[in-house]
């Protein structure tokens, strides 16, 4: 009866570990891998960006880009020339290319 016993708990902790594993892989195509491809999509829009470029702020502002620097961009807002406004490169939400 003991060996019994014995085996169904050993296999009783390997059904643990296989619904460990299942819940490691459903968290990762869940949770962490859209994550990845949407920072890898934003990365890829903001090494894109050129000036004259029309952006949207996370604040929800719109401007057009008119200087880049490495890890910052000038962005002129609304139809006043004279509204130009440093700022980080993170704060951009979207970014529309210029028509050429």
């Amino acid at each position: 009866m003991s060996l019994l016993l014995s085996g169904s708990g050993s296999s009783s902790f390997l059904i643990l570990i296989a619904y460990i594993v299942i819940f490691g892989a459903f968290m990762y195509f869940i949770a962490i891998r859209p994550q990845r491809k949407e920072q890898k999509r934003l990365q890829a829009m903001l090494h894109d960006m050129a000036v004259g470029d029309s952006i949207v702020t996370t604040s929800g502002f719109y401007g057009v880009i008119i200087d880049i620097t490495e890890d910052d961009v000038i962005v002129e807002f609304g139809s006043n020339r004279n509204c130009r406004i440093p700022m980080r490169k993170s704060a951009i939400a979207e970014v529309e290319k210029a028509n050429a």
